[in-house]
């Protein structure tokens, strides 16, 4: 047998031997994402509970917003500062309720939650509106609602 003959069945078995290990070799997990549902769940808990410090405490120390009720540019906001916004909003409307619709996780920090507001005044004047609101989640804490709705009167 000539050498370059031997070489290369040698070669030709290495690599086959190779092959054969590399797809014997455990496969590595797919890193695990955070719950992201369980946590808006409980966020949505705390809201229809009124417990306004509760749901508070699930954002940053200072977390930023998009909301039509605070204009179009981005707010940065204290957990006090959402306590207070809630507090002022359900003594508007005493039966505040969010109604989740669906929620729609998004990659490791992002989630999309799809719900409708509503409340009734104590005039009677009620209110039904539908919400989407885009939670970014960094180290178990809300660091970012952008939330969305049409805040036009009919």
């Amino acid at each position: 047998m000539s050498i370059v003959k031997s070489s290369r069945n040698l070669l030709f078995s290495l690599l086959t031997a190779f092959a054969f290990l590399a797809c014997q070799q455990p496969q590595e997990k797919p890193k695990a994402l955070p719950d992201h549902e369980k946590f808006v769940k409980q966020y949505f808990e705390y809201f229809n509970q009124h417990n306004w410090a509760k749901m508070a405490s699930l954002y940053a120390e200072s977390a930023e917003f998009k909301d039509p009720s605070f204009g179009t540019n981005v707010v940065k906001q204290t957990r006090q500062q959402t306590i207070e916004k809630y507090t002022t909003l359900n003594g508007v409307f005493p039966d505040l309720h969010d109604e989740v619709i669906s929620i729609y996780p998004s990659g490791e920090k992002h989630v999309i939650v799809e719900f409708v507001s509503s409340g009734t005044a104590p005039d009677s004047t009620s209110f039904k509106l539908p919400i989407c609101t885009i939670f970014t989640i960094e180290n178990g804490l809300i660091t970012q609602d952008f939330t969305y709705y049409d805040n036009f009167e009919e």
